[in-house]
């Protein structure tokens, strides 16, 4: 079988990001005895089969969905994580979870897209390139983006093709989690470094803005595309452009907000005051999210494989390769609280609804907190 060149440049890509970072890391910043500043405490946990891809839960309501590399999916109570419904795709899954509250989607390894109604399948289709970034279930229709940028659009319903976006880009791109997400009647997805509108209808691109000018003397040193999940405040979408920047798009009037250089892979949290990323060595920085302005920054965690963070309340959030939860004051960095998971590493981005904080680990952990 023969692949095609874009999407073994992606995997190209992701096994040179994840050799760079396992051989040349020095050793984590030794975690120094903490006085808990406020209280938190776990109240539930539940376990699925072990997370070996970039999981990004789905949260609906009152309920989180949950998908493992084995192919089990669920769908969890957020107030006491009782399984609603369980079920198994029948593959491994590298993708997911994208979900409306009817429709669950992940994508297995076979580059096979599955939609759920509840815990039955309600149809499967294939696409090309492999898979990394969780799909999106909105309006009736499931948007799915490949590593090679292309972006597919179903009908939610029964599966149908409806239409794809196949534009010419760079020759390398990431094997890792992008942007697909939704704004008012446009889809938006991340092209390289720009991010993009769509008309979700019928595919055409409406609008695009850049989120850096990636520079380099090669195609590994320029690669740079948008990497998600992003944050999102009213018409404002935040995200970091791989290896090259942080920074802010308005939706709405199609500008760039603003953008700073800053090196790092993983992605950005905040709220309408500060947007929160760790560098490529784990160092925090907060900035202002009207203006990009610094407004503090923290070497404590250095090397310590941070995961994305979550602003919650007057904290910030980020987990860590060995499995421990810091709560930060989100006004300075200082740390307030820290709790422990199962010792290994946080997987993707922590996500909320209401009070309760979901955290999954890469053994298959699932840890439900409330901070207070």
């Amino acid at each position: 079988m023969t692949r095609r060149p874009a999407a073994v440049a992606a995997l190209a890509a992701a096994l040179f990001v994840a050799a760079c970072s396992s051989t040349s890391r020095p050793p984590p910043t030794r975690l120094e005895p903490l006085a808990a500043k406020i209280t938190g405490r776990q109240v539930w946990s539940q376990r699925v089969g072990e997370v070996d891809f970039p999981l990004a839960p789905a949260v609906v309501g009152d309920r989180f969905v949950v998908a493992s590399g084995d192919g089990s999916v669920l769908s969890l109570a957020a107030d006491d994580g009782r399984v609603l419904w369980r079920t198994a795709v029948g593959a491994p899954i590298t993708a997911g979870v994208g979900s409306d509250g009817r429709f669950a989607a992940v994508v297995t390894r076979d580059n096979e897209v599955v939609v759920l109604d509840g815990a039955r399948v309600a149809w499967r289709q294939r696409v090309p390139a492999r898979v990394a970034t969780p799909p999106l279930v909105a309006g009736e229709r499931v948007f799915v983006m490949s590593v090679d940028r292309t972006v597919h659009a179903f009908d939610a319903l029964d599966g149908r093709r409806l239409w794809r976006l196949q534009r010419p880009g760079e020759a390398l791109t990431l094997a890792q989690a992008g942007v697909v997400a939704a704004f008012g009647d446009t889809l938006l997805v991340g092209q390289g470094a720009r991010l993009a509108g769509v008309d979700p209808l019928r595919g055409t691109v409406r609008w695009e803005v850049p989120l850096a000018t990636p520079r380099g003397t090669n195609e590994v040193e320029r690669l740079a595309d948008l990497v998600g999940p992003p944050l999102r405040v009213g018409q404002v979408f935040c995200a970091r452009a791989f290896q090259h920047a942080v920074g802010c798009i308005d939706a709405e009037r199609v500008t760039q907000v603003w953008s700073r250089p800053v090196g790092g892979t993983q992605a950005v949290g905040g709220d309408a005051q500060r947007v929160f990323a760790a560098d490529g060595s784990d160092r925090i920085t907060a900035w202002n999210t009207a203006t990009g302005e610094v407004l503090w920054s923290s070497p404590r965690f250095l090397y310590r494989g941070l995961s994305g963070p979550i602003a919650l309340g007057p904290t910030v959030m980020f987990g860590d390769a060995e499995g421990y939860l810091h709560w930060l004051a989100a006004a300075t960095g200082e740390p307030l609280l820290r709790l422990a998971t199962d010792g290994s590493a946080v997987v993707g981005t922590p996500v909320v609804s209401g009070s309760t904080v979901l955290v999954v680990t890469r053994r298959g952990g699932l840890f439900a907190f409330r901070p207070s």
